[in-house]
């Protein structure tokens, strides 16, 4: 299994473990050179997305792995999870239509991942 394989399975697990909304994992790798993959997902309420960031955080270091940064913990609303290779987007439902992360980002349904 590559690192982004075994990162990507942490992450996924991870927002599995909180009940993560909406799973969406796109392959940006053709669009920027920042990461390979952006996942987004959604949580119920302010105090979820932080929990759902903190979970992942912990279970990426748990693994040997590094994030390399946080923003929007504060808020709540979006918190960005910089992995390195996997940048993460845990959102309020109302921010996440608000902004469209999947629809700026996708270059057509091939870009999408399982």
């Amino acid at each position: 299994m590559t690192e982004l394989n075994q990162l990507k399975a942490i992450v996924l697990d991870a927002l599995d473990d909180l009940k993560a909304k909406d799973i969406v994992i796109l392959d940006v790798k053709p669009l920027t050179s920042v990461a390979d993959l952006m996942i987004v997902a959604s949580g119920t309420s302010n105090r979820h997305v932080k929990s759902i960031a903190d979970r992942v955080r912990e279970r990426v270091r748990e693994a040997g792995f590094k994030p390399l940064g946080v923003e929007g913990e504060d808020a709540g609303e979006w918190v960005l999870v910089d992995l390195g290779d996997i940048i993460l987007h845990i959102m309020l439902p109302d921010t996440r239509r608000f902004y469209d992360l999947e629809k700026l980002w996708s270059m057509g349904p091939d870009s999408v991942q399982d």
